[in-house]
């Protein structure tokens, strides 16, 4: 007799987003959707509690799948904060490219909410991890509280900034998202500026290719 072999939540997330793009909506129910997947009711709430639990588990997993390609790289170790930064961002945008359709299902009744959506939950605490270990040099203000507000203020303007340039991605009609990638580079070398104290450059350069975007 053969084993049968034991689900995963990788093996539910891939029958959930299959199922959607099929059917552009949810299942109508758990029982449902374990009975057309061939598996068994409670071996769904092993993982998740509901589907909206399962939604926010995938866009950490596009960050878990991200994060696991750049760790076996040698390279990507030796690089600074912002060169691991743009490589997460590379590598980030080509696993969300690999599943645009269900990406663009998920988000596009939000396009104008993004930050307050709940899909994004549990991607939000992983990217918010990962700068906080990026260890990113900031000003030395000499003082713990002040320390803690900019240390905060970091996190949340580098999630913002993910926000911003998955909306743009999202809007991007350019051969192979090439303008997302012009994107990136750019606002990234922005905020690294900024933080530099040296951001006048960078700031014009962002303006003139935003400006350019908006004229066509």
């Amino acid at each position: 007799m053969t084993k049968k072999k034991k689900l995963s939540s990788s093996d539910l997330i891939d029958f959930y987003m299959a199922y959607v793009l099929e059917h552009n909506e949810p299942p109508k129910s758990v029982y449902n959707f374990a009975k057309d997947n061939g598996f068994d009711e409670i071996e769904f709430y092993q993982y998740f509690a509901s589907f909206e639990a399962l939604e926010q588990s995938v866009f950490k997993a596009f960050f878990d799948n991200t994060h696991a390609i750049l760790e076996k790289n040698e390279d990507y170790i030796m690089f600074d904060a912002k060169n691991k930064l743009l490589s997460f961002y590379f590598t980030f945008f080509e696993n969300l490219t690999a599943n645009r359709s269900y990406v663009v299902y998920a988000l596009k009744d939000n396009l104008k909410g993004l930050k307050k959506l709940r899909a994004l939950s549990q991607l939000k605490q992983r990217f918010t991890a990962y700068i906080k270990h990026l260890d990113i040099k900031t000003l030395d203000l000499k003082q713990e509280k002040l320390m803690k507000v900019q240390n905060r203020a970091l996190e949340e303007s580098a999630w913002l900034q993910l926000l911003v340039t998955i909306k743009f991605w999202l809007d991007d009609s350019s051969p192979s998202f090439e303008k997302t990638d012009i994107f990136i580079e750019k606002s990234l070398n922005t905020s690294f500026d900024l933080l530099d104290t040296k951001p006048l450059h960078s700031i014009m350069d962002l303006g003139k290719f935003l400006f350019k975007e908006k004229m066509h």
